[in-house]
């Protein structure tokens, strides 16, 4: 890989320690991937920012890039393992807490802005339209190449750091334009009309394109939440984080159905939400948010909500950004939901939080929450939408 002489003095060690071990990761990525060069972006999303993942050995890497590590570009943060204000009430220990408050600590320290959440396109990191960017959480990754159209690979979380650092990322992958054309296509002639059904649509078309770029028809209309959660999903079962779905995303244009076409009916859609639901009635957690809710998701659960009480026997989290719970408490949806005895998640999320052993299952309307906390919290999981899992809420039971 070639590189510059700015970047070949920041390798030898002139710029710092923590801008030559980026570089040395930078380098090492490009050369696996066979970039010939770097090139430079504008954003950064940093995944593995829970205690929960890094452990102390992660804690212990972070403090010492804080030392000298700066950021040159706009970076955000997934979500973190607890709420950063509010952890006592979600029942987070103060030895978890206090080992997630050093890890933010220390990406403030490295410049970079500490509000944690898997959707910072909703709270102001939103690139532009074939922007070059190096963002790590999968859900935002495929959001952002798919209906934003800005180019990313998924980075892990060192690379993102790395990037960040440098204000560069290798040129390969889903940074050049050969490797986003879609090689797998799927007409969709399935009734997808809510935000479970484009999850588990994205189950289906995730199971059957692994490793492959979707290229989707037949679907007529599609919220930016509706898009958020088939991302979420597709790329969760399978398929790489960028999709192309005719008539909405914004280089679908740019491509025809590929040749192999697998057609996806109702009955289809049927079994994938039979394949995400377990069986069970009494249900113990519920949990929204995943991706992050909108401020638009969170005006809907508080006026489904309002003069209703969740059962004594069901905890209910809505997952969201700070800035947009902000939002929430000015237009009153925050004291309407917490008057019925449910609690925001800010800065977290039922995937990322420490729950294995707390809860037996959970309701939610994520496909990509029913993969992680069947699989990562041993949790028995259903899907439904956002009426179902409320009154599940309310009623302690799933109807």
């Amino acid at each position: 890989m070639e590189l510059t002489r700015d970047e070949e003095d920041i390798l030898k060690g002139n710029q710092g320690n923590a801008a030559a071990k980026s570089m040395k990761i930078l380098v090492a990525l490009g050369e696996i991937y066979g970039a010939k060069k770097l090139i430079p972006i504008n954003s950064v999303q940093i995944a593995g920012v829970s205690f929960h993942n890094l452990g102390d050995p992660g804690l212990e890497y972070l403090d010492e890039l804080a030392k000298d590590g700066r950021t040159k570009v706009t970076t955000t943060l997934n979500p973190a393992g607890m709420d950063l204000k509010d952890w006592k009430k979600l029942g987070i220990s103060e030895e978890f807490a206090s080992k997630q408050h050093k890890v933010i600590a220390a990406f403030s320290k490295m410049g970079v802005i500490t509000c944690c959440t898997c959707t910072p396109y909703l709270v102001g990191n939103l690139p532009r339209y074939g922007e070059h960017i190096a963002w790590s959480e999968s859900s935002a990754v495929t959001f952002i190449n798919s209906v934003v159209g800005a180019y990313t690979n998924k980075e892990g979380g060192p690379s993102a750091i790395a990037s960040a650092m440098i204000g560069k990322t290798p040129e390969y992958g889903l940074h050049l334009d050969v490797n986003r054309v879609p090689n797998i296509g799927f007409k969709v002639e399935a009734d997808v009309k809510s935000l479970p059904d484009f999850g588990a649509l994205g189950y289906f078309i995730g199971n059957k394109g692994k490793g492959k770029i979707p290229f989707i028809a037949g679907i007529k209309n599609a919220t930016l939440d509706e898009l958020k959660a088939f991302g979420a999903s597709v790329v969760t079962y399978g398929s790489k984080p960028i999709y192309h779905m005719e008539s909405i995303t914004p280089d679908a244009a740019k491509h025809s159905m590929p040749s192999e076409v697998i057609t996806v009916t109702d009955k289809d859609l049927k079994d994938s939400y039979d394949a995400l639901n377990d069986v069970f009635d009494e249900v113990k957690f519920v949990s929204l948010g995943c991706p992050h809710c909108s401020i638009d998701e969170i005006r809907r659960i508080a006026e489904y909500l309002e003069g209703k009480k969740v059962n004594d026997g069901v905890e209910l989290w809505i997952a969201t950004a700070r800035p947009t719970k902000v939002l929430a408490d000015i237009r009153g949806y925050t004291e309407v939901i917490e008057a019925t005895g449910a609690k925001f998640a800010c800065d977290t999320c039922m995937v990322v939080a420490p729950l294995k052993g707390r809860f037996e299952n959970v309701a939610t309307t994520s496909a990509k929450a029913c993969f992680y906390c069947r699989g990562k919290n041993k949790m028995q999981v259903k899907l439904g939408s956002f009426e179902k899992c409320l009154d599940a809420a309310v009623n302690g039971r799933w109807s």
